[in-house]
């Protein structure tokens, strides 16, 4: 567990690494998963130890929200000036969501029962 738990740090840390000398306006630990996701994809498998780590992680994953809430909870009044723009953001951004998602939904549908797109 601990040499799983090791690995995913060490993951995160080439993702900042990488991201850093790079000079990047890309968030490092999202290229360690990355990097992690496709060393999964080399190997194939997760273990054990992994596995617990995984475990252990997910049944406390509500604890690693409360940094991002209160990161919103320190920024309420540069939130509240723009909640128009966030608003509209929001919106637009879940609209054309569900049109994408149909779309393709329709798409994969037709390719599936056999007839042309």
């Amino acid at each position: 567990m601990l040499q799983a738990l090791t690995l995913l740090f060490l993951c995160q840390l080439a993702g900042e690494v990488a991201v850093r000398a790079a000079g990047l306006a890309f968030p490092g630990p999202v290229l360690g998963m990355g990097l992690f996701f496709a060393g999964l994809l080399v190997v194939g498998r997760t273990g054990p130890g992994l596995d617990a780590v995984a475990d252990t992680i997910l049944k406390n994953l509500s604890l690693l929200f409360v940094p991002a809430a209160v990161g919103v909870m320190q920024q309420a009044g540069l939130i509240a000036a723009n909640a128009l723009a966030i608003g509209a953001a929001l919106v637009v951004s879940t609209l054309l969501t569900l049109i994408v998602t149909v779309y393709t939904f329709r798409a994969v549908a037709r390719l599936q029962s056999g007839a042309r797109p």
